[in-house]
């Protein structure tokens, strides 16, 4: 039992490593979320001259729109659950990897087909 106790963690030394933790991990997940929130807020703005531009139509536009959405919402979950065994760092780093290539491979959309 006196194992167990000389282990344990005080309070100091817990709020010491959240802390730390909070002003490491913080301010990039902050960052993360507000560029997340923009890049899928973006396709709402982009509608109106993407449209006219790449001849897409409103059901094309609705379709993409709603594979991206809902392919996001189911992906979720398998998403955490992979970042428990990976760990955050690299997994964090493959999602932040992985946008930045389909941001940019967004740039090559030329018509409805390659929107959806």
């Amino acid at each position: 039992m006196s194992a167990i106790n000389e282990k344990a963690v005080n309070g100091t030394q817990l709020q010491r490593t959240h802390k730390k933790i909070y002003r490491h991990l913080m301010p990039l997940l902050i960052v993360a979320y507000i560029i997340s929130f923009i890049d899928r807020t973006n396709i709402g703005m982009a509608k109106a001259t993407m449209s006219v531009d790449i001849g897409l139509s409103a059901t094309a536009f609705g379709l993409g729109a709603g594979l991206f959405f809902l392919t996001y919402a189911v992906l979720e979950i398998p998403s955490n659950l992979f970042l428990t065994r990976i760990g955050a760092r690299r997994w964090i780093a493959r999602i932040m990897i992985t946008w930045g290539i389909l941001s940019c491979g967004m740039a090559f959309v030329t018509g409805p087909t390659s929107f959806t």
